[in-house]
């Protein structure tokens, strides 16, 4: 099954381009409607010719590895009957030469935080247990090369924080 996105960017008036001094700014268009301002990082092309304002797509490339890996922890946790409140990630990546000296995504760490509804709320080792099926599960992880960690914070039920 294919799927499709679009990506749009046009030179602006005056930018000579070979100079290489023409904006990274462009838009994601996606088949729902949705539009994404984006633009390359302003650590890896200084401003002005980045925007900082918008995704970059080491930025997305992380969002979607931890969007990936939330959705498939829910459908497992649902299918065991643990009613998951919330689930929050604070994901991070890094960048690094490769041993060809090219610049990639060299990890990415998870940091997923799971509030449960409880009763059951998972044991430790059952939430280590879910996170490692919903990686495996996870149709991203699966496709990359970078190394994906996986950290979860403390996770607890739904009434210990009201």
């Amino acid at each position: 099954m294919a799927h499709h996105t679009r990506i749009s960017w046009e030179k602006r008036p005056g930018e000579k381009f070979t100079d290489l001094k023409y904006s990274r700014a462009h838009k994601w268009l996606f088949d729902g409607g949705m539009e994404i301002r984006a633009s390359s990082s302003p650590s890896v092309v200084p401003l002005p010719y980045s925007d900082e304002s918008a995704v970059d797509p080491e930025e997305a490339f992380t969002a979607a590895l931890s969007s990936c890996h939330m959705l498939s922890f829910l459908a497992i946790a649902a299918k065991r009957n643990a009613i998951v409140e919330s689930y929050e990630d604070q994901a991070e990546y890094v960048m690094a030469k490769n041993a060809d000296a090219i610049l990639v995504v060299e990890s990415v760490t998870l940091r997923p935080a799971v509030k449960f509804g409880g009763p059951p709320v998972p044991t430790s080792e059952q939430l280590a247990e879910m996170h490692a099926l919903a990686h495996r599960e996870c149709f991203l992880a699966n496709s990359v090369k970078s190394k994906i960690e996986i950290i979860p914070r403390e996770s607890t039920k739904e009434q210990d924080h009201e």
